[in-house]
Order: structure tokens, then C-alpha cells, then sequence
């Protein structure tokens, strides 16, 4: 019996998923069909998926479902903060489907839900994993204001496949977008990315990506085993051996970034162990940036 499957663990996380259902909640740990689904809501940590389950993008990697999205909910960020509170979350990490469909992208309501969460329980911290809002500043800006713990924007994969696997993204719109979050960090924020291997990469080109989230100020990245969710998506290329995601570990460490790889690892996957360690260990180089 592995440790997803334990009779505790289980128990937990049917747990969770009725609080949510009662909240009127989604999390990408389900939409996405993560596989450490219920270490995750055992650490107390999970990631809310706001603004619907629909999507204006199509990703080929993603599980998501695509299509046009229902207004938004004005009533979202005071229940996910409720939710946050019941469920004795600690590390709260929002993100969302793409709204390209919404002036702002979705911005405000991603402000309005660390707000709330801050409002109702100062000590949780936030994580945001946010779109590119299409490479609007202004709206950047706006989730920024709010205070995050983490600003978190994933650059997926390498710029050669971007146009076959993310064809509505671009890759130096998505490094912008780091670098404008790294230009405003401090002590209590840290910049985050991650990525996939396994969609068609090699090992140099994944390189390049880590120096350039170097770069542009980046203090954790995330490095996962692409899994293909359904038939439909993007199949997967190889299976990347655990010497090559020691390999990325290395080079992060070389480039003073903390990269957590590995075949499960997912952008929020020990969210909160990563935030901690990169606070205690980077303390110093965070604010003199």
C-alpha cells in the first residue's frame, strides 16, 4: 500500500473534497488530476482553482476543460477565504484557469482573494499561480499590491515548443512577467516558476530556461515528469531518468536558485517547504535584490 493510499490519508482527503463541494470550491489538485492530491491536503496545503473550470486556452498538455467561461462569481474570494479557515489550511495556493475573455484577466479577483484570505487569517500564507494576463503589467501590478507570500508564474516548458504545446502563450512574455514580480520582491515574497520535462526537451535547453528564471530573479523552481492526463493531449516524448532531475537540482544550486525535481513534483508540491526553506536559506540575497 503506498502512502497515497493509506486508510488515513484516504479518509482525509474524502474529508477535504466534502468541504469543498459544501463551499462551492474547485482545486486544480482535482481538475488536474494531480497525483500527490492527498499529500498535499495532509500538509494542510492545497491549491484552489478560482474563476471557474473552463478555460479560453488550449494547452495541449493541460486537462482543464476549454471553452467559454461563466461569468465570475463576486461572491469567491470570501468563501475561498471561509474555506482557507475551516479547512485549517496553512499555505494557500490560487491559481486559475486562463480568462483571456476578462478585461484585467482576472486580476482584480485574484487580488480580492488575498485579501480576504489576509483579512480573515493573517498567519496563512498565499501563493498565486497566475496567468500571463497576456502580458498586461497593469494587472500584474494589481495582484502584486495585494501581498502575496509567493508570486508564482509557471514558464512550462522550453521556447521551441511553445508553439506546438502552448500556442497562445509566449515564452519572453511569461520571463517578463517574472522579472516585473522579482523588481518588487522582498523579504516577505518570494518569485517562483516551473516547468515539465519529458514534452520533447533536451537537457541544455532546460538549462538555458533555469539560467534565464535566474536571470530574471526567480528564487524557486519546479521541474516535473510530464504525465499526459488523456489521449488527446500531448503525448509524452521519454521518461526523465531521477539522475537528470538530480541534475537540475544541481544546476539550480550552482545558480543559487532552489529547483525542487523530480517525477511527481507539481508547482505547488511542498509549496509550503519550499517557501520556508528559500526564506531561511536566501534570506539575505531576497533583500538586497
Amino acid at each position: 500500500m503506498t502512502r497515497y493510499t493509506m486508510p488515513g490519508r484516504l479518509s482525509m482527503l474524502h474529508d477535504v473534497k466534502r468541504k469543498l463541494r459544501r463551499s462551492k470550491l474547485n482545486t486544480v489538485c482535482e481538475e488536474a488530476k494531480c497525483p500527490n492530491i492527498a499529500e498535499c491536503f495532509g500538509c494542510k496545503t492545497a491549491t484552489f482553482l478560482i474563476m471557474g473550470e473552463v478555460c479560453t486556452r488550449a494547452c495541449r498538455f493541460c486537462a482543464i476543460r476549454k471553452g467559454k467561461p461563466e461569468p465570475l462569481d463576486p461572491q469567491e474570494p470570501e468563501r475561498l477565504a471561509e474555506a482557507v479557515d475551516v479547512l485549517g489550511i496553512r499555505h494557500a495556493v490560487i491559481t486559475s484557469v486562463t480568462r483571456d475573455d476578462l478585461e484585467d484577466g482576472g486580476a482584480v479577483c485574484f487580488a480580492a482573494c488575498i485579501r480576504e484570505i489576509n483579512k480573515r487569517n493573517p498567519q496563512v500564507r498565499t501563493e498565486v499561480l497566475i496567468p500571463d494576463f497576456q502580458g498586461d503589467a497593469n494587472a500584474v501590478g494589481v495582484v502584486l499590491d495585494a501581498g502575496p507570500s509567493v508570486m508564482n508564474h509557471n514558464i512550462e516548458t522550453v521556447p521551441r515548443l511553445y508553439r506546438d504545446v502552448r500556442p497562445k502563450a509566449d515564452f519572453m512574455r511569461s520571463l517578463n512577467l517574472i522579472a516585473q514580480a522579482a523588481s518588487r520582491k522582498s523579504s516577505s515574497m518570494v518569485v517562483k516558476s516551473g516547468m515539465m520535462v519529458g514534452l520533447g526537451e533536451n537537457e541544455p535547453e532546460v538549462y538555458a530556461v533555469l539560467k534565464s528564471l535566474q536571470q530574471s530573479g526567480c528564487d524557486i523552481v519546479t521541474i516535473g515528469q510530464y504525465l499526459r492526463p488523456t489521449k488527446e493531449n500531448w503525448a509524452v516524448h521519454r521518461d526523465v531518468s531521477d539522475q537528470e532531475f538530480a541534475r537540475y537540482q544541481q544546476i539550480g544550486h550552482e545558480l543559487g536558485m532552489m529547483v525542487i525535481a523530480g517525477p511527481l513534483v507539481r508547482s505547488s508540491y511542498k509549496a509550503l517547504d519550499s517557501f520556508d526553506e528559500v526564506r531561511r536559506q536566501y534570506a539575505g540575497s531576497i533583500q538586497n535584490h
